[in-house]
């Protein structure tokens, strides 16, 4: 059974920083493109940053490039966010998503991924 449990959300204000994790459990971790996402209430899933199998290719929507880094250590099957200068519109909620490293598609749309954790909460006040 496929896991993928994320961690380190929380309130901070605006220019913060914070660490988002997702451990991933049930899946060989080390084929799997995995990608972040987040919602807020009324609007659609929008896709953050994703990252190859490998860690070496990653993708990053236009809102949080330069802010926001996305990384893995599949020796410990967990993926990683680093969110910096934190902005009030980069509230929501957060989530991980996984899919086969070998699926064609956008790679930030949330059609293209398999596997999804339950998310974690970002508060950013201004």
């Amino acid at each position: 059974q496929v896991q993928l449990v994320e961690s380190g959300g929380g309130s901070v204000e605006a220019g913060g920083s914070l660490r988002l994790s997702c451990a991933a459990s049930g899946l060989p971790f080390w084929g799997y493109r995995m990608g972040w996402f987040r919602q807020t209430p009324g609007k659609e899933r929008e896709g953050v940053a994703s990252i190859r199998s490998n860690g070496v290719s990653t993708t990053y929507g236009d809102s949080v490039k330069g802010r926001f880094t996305i990384s893995r250590e599949n020796v410990k099957n967990t993926l990683y966010l680093q969110m910096n200068s934190l902005k009030p519109e980069d509230t929501g909620m957060y989530y991980c998503a996984a899919v086969e490293e070998w699926t064609m598609g956008w790679v930030l749309s949330s059609a293209l991924y398999k596997y999804w954790g339950q998310g974690t909460q970002v508060t950013v006040s201004s």
